[in-house]
């Protein structure tokens, strides 16, 4: 079964520090952005829990399709999001 990760570390105010895909599915242009918008969309939720919570690892905060939205908060509120 192939499958592709992304992976990508945002600073405190919402820019990208760095993104990788990862997996063996063939590669799409379209399935970048997408995942692009999908981690961007989960930003919201995040920084909402972030504040509320004191876990560093938050799993699974949002789902599309098949794709889930895990993330890692670090003590300086830089996100690495998979």
């Amino acid at each position: 079964m192939a499958s592709t990760a992304c992976f990508m570390i945002v600073s405190r105010n919402d820019i990208p520090i760095y993104e990788a895909e990862v997996g063996t599915a063939v590669k799409k242009e379209d399935a970048a952005q997408q995942h692009q918008f999908i981690l961007h969309a989960a930003l919201d939720i995040v920084q909402d829990l972030a504040w509320t919570t004191s876990a560093m690892f938050l799993k699974a905060i949002d789902r599309f399709n098949e794709l889930a939205v895990s993330v890692y908060v670090t003590a300086g509120h830089i996100l690495d999001i998979a």
